[in-house]
């Protein structure tokens, strides 16, 4: 476990693999921390060097107080790579750390020469949406969502798994207070017109089960970028890196070997 003091907030990451190999940076969805990524790391490509970090207000990172932008999320992970000395990434995002991979892509090319969004969009919900969410957890905490969130995050099969409640539990020991930051940050996100801007190789994964980022909405935000493609993993809800592992390091392996990462 490493912090990075990056003055405002500290971050928790991870830096594993080779040193000195291709970098591929991790950022996890809303609710969750960089354990997410625990299944897929070992099935990787050798000679990467992977960091996976908890955004703020999640996991082992510090939680200031919200609301949070996203432009201070994009700017974390900015930092974070900066103090890392990363450059000519492949920045893997899922869900709102799609969202982070999108800005910090439109912000500092020399940092991410390709990048895989996953399980997101340019813009996820609506205001009111939010809102409504803020509100409830306000009242009644993030357990009071779990359920509701769980049938987003997988299909049936995982849910009636006892695997689903390591997941739930993650999600309800989330900081209130970071939960909701970065609930306000998706809140005030729309990407359509920088995204539409980019040029640069992508990988769009969807889950057939996805219940948050349902896989049209992934294939629309796919077709705005030059250089893209689109995979769908089938069985597969809100987190495929969790349901089917081996299925996602297969797409990420791939991708990488397609664009000369490794």
């Amino acid at each position: 476990m490493k912090i990075a003091d990056l003055g405002d907030v500290a971050l928790h990451y991870r830096d594993e693999g080779d040193p000195d190999g291709a970098p591929v940076v991790f950022s996890n969805s809303l609710g969750c921390d960089l354990r997410m990524w625990d299944e897929v790391v070992p099935l990787l490509s050798p000679g990467l060097r992977i960091v996976r970090y908890d955004k703020r207000g999640h996991g082992l990172s510090s939680c200031p107080p919200g609301p949070y932008s996203m432009g201070a999320l994009v700017r974390d992970a900015e930092r974070l790579l900066d103090l890392l000395g990363i450059t000519e990434c492949v920045f893997v995002g899922l869900s709102i750390g799609g969202m982070i991979a999108q800005g910090l892509a439109v912000k500092r090319l020399d940092q991410v020469r390709a990048m895989v969004i996953s399980n997101t969009a340019t813009k996820i919900g609506t205001v009111a949406m939010w809102d409504e969410r803020i509100a409830a957890v306000r009242a009644r905490g993030i357990d009071a969502l779990a359920d509701a969130t769980m049938e987003r995050w997988f299909s049936r099969p995982y849910r009636e798994s006892p695997d689903c409640q390591l997941w739930r539990n993650m999600l309800t020991r989330q900081p209130v207070e970071g939960y909701l930051g970065c609930c306000s940050a998706i809140s005030g996100t729309d990407f359509y017109t920088p995204t539409s801007g980019l040029s640069l190789p992508t990988l769009a994964i969807a889950g057939t089960e996805d219940g948050s980022t349902p896989p049209d909405m992934v294939r629309e935000t796919a077709a705005l970028i030059k250089g893209s493609r689109f995979h769908l993993i089938r069985g597969a809800g809100h987190l495929p890196c969790v349901e089917k592992p081996g299925d996602y390091a297969q797409a990420l392996n791939g991708f990488f070997k397609e664009i000369g990462h490794v």
